[in-house]
């Protein structure tokens, strides 16, 4: 049985240690404990996740992904955990940046993207979006 540390199952699946670390805990991946204590993660459960065969699960993935059409992404292909839905309000152009009021419940969210990311994902007022929260970013992800 082959196994990985997490680190690189987390990369081969593409996703972050952290979260991989969770779904160990949760249940949501198998791993194997060490003597030690350390998790390993069998190659199969790598390759069950990415539902691919193992061997060429990684290579398959990258292809796989390069071949989305755009706009194709799920939020369940984003690891962040945080995530709003709301409703644009207002798109304000700023030259280079546009910035974005999200209306989500009775609060106002304030997002700046790129104009050219805004161009691309077409977004107007009224779009039902996400916003998605990593670190100290916010994300808008079309609903």
């Amino acid at each position: 049985m082959d196994l990985l540390k997490p680190k690189e199952a987390a990369k081969r699946i593409s996703i972050s240690y952290q979260t991989l670390k969770q779904w160990i805990y949760q249940g949501k991946i198998r791993s194997v404990k060490t003597p030690g204590g350390h998790h390993r993660i069998p190659q199969s459960e790598v390759a069950r996740l990415m539902a691919e065969a193992p061997g060429d699960a990684t290579h398959r993935a990258t292809k796989a992904a390069s071949a989305k059409p755009h706009g194709s992404l799920s939020l369940d292909d984003i690891s962040a955990r945080n995530k709003l839905q709301g409703i644009i309000t207002e798109l304000h152009d700023e030259g280079l940046f546009t910035q974005i009021v999200i209306e989500v419940g009775e609060q106002q969210l304030v997002s700046i993207i790129p104009e050219q990311a805004c161009r691309a994902l077409n977004l107007r007022a009224g779009m039902r979006v996400y916003a998605l929260f990593k670190a100290f970013d916010v994300m808008v992800v079309k609903a």
